[in-house]
């Protein structure tokens, strides 16, 4: 069976199975944090988040490294995150140094650290500029672009290899300093990190998609990642329900 088939495999099984471990026995996200000792058979768990919508000034632009701030719409979705997350527990919470990713995480409440290293991908050259724009002066990069994203090198900016690279860093250095964390990312980072888990191949990660303020949740059991939620909008439940 090859390596895309076992990652799919394994994330509709942990998907059916995630209604039984998404509250980790009930809490809340506001609690100081737990010590626990950690011994056989102890569960990690990080729950990523990618932020709110931004600034309408960024539509139809290119922007990774650009710091955009979030829209009205973004800041009234991320102002709906505290309530809707409220049943997750955690232990600390992390973010992406970029504007939009402080200002969805402002709302939780909780000191937010900031690491660089989940900061969505740079762009270099093409950054804040309109799509229309670089496809007129570099059409071949922006076919290539268009073709094989996980490919090209950006002028003056990065790869999908170096942010897949630093995003794993990033969380995996999270990962062993907490029983569970929540971070505050970018949609880039979420798609690395979850494809290189179930380890999909680099192209196909565009199937996974990534809503503005979707959660996932990952739990490792003995060093094995299990995905028990993708992308789901707790925020959007808890305003349905009206809660």
């Amino acid at each position: 069976m090859s390596k895309s088939c076992i990652g799919i495999a394994v994330l509709v099984l942990a998907i059916v199975l995630s209604g039984a471990a998404l509250g980790r026995g009930g809490g809340g996200g506001h609690g100081g944090r737990r010590t626990r000792r950690r011994r056989r058979g102890h569960m990690s768990r990080l729950i990523l988040v990618r932020h709110a919508e931004p600034s309408e000034d960024a539509r139809g632009r290119c922007y990774g490294s650009l710091d955009v701030g979030l829209s009205d719409a973004g800041r009234a979705h991320a102002a709906q995150l505290p309530a809707a997350l409220a049943h997750l527990e955690y232990d600390a919470v992390y973010a992406s140094p970029r504007m939009r990713a402080l200002q969805t995480a402002e709302p939780l409440g909780r000191r937010v650290i900031a690491d660089d290293d989940l900061r969505e991908l740079d762009f270099g050259d093409f950054e804040g500029r309109r799509y229309e724009e670089i496809e007129a002066s570099d059409p071949e990069l922006f076919r290539a672009w268009m073709e094989t994203p996980t490919r090209v090198r950006f002028p003056g900016g990065e790869s999908y290899a170096d942010l897949k690279a630093r995003a794993l860093r990033a969380l995996e250095r999270i990962r062993a300093s907490h029983d569970a964390a929540l971070v505050v990312t970018h949609g880039g980072v979420v798609r690395a990190a979850v494809a290189a888990w179930l380890e999909i191949p680099d192209e196909a990660i565009f199937r996974l998609d990534q809503s503005y303020c979707g959660t996932t949740i990952v739990d490792w059991l003995d060093g094995t990642p299990i995905i028990r939620l993708l992308n789901y909008d707790f925020s959007a439940k808890s305003a349905a329900d009206g809660t």
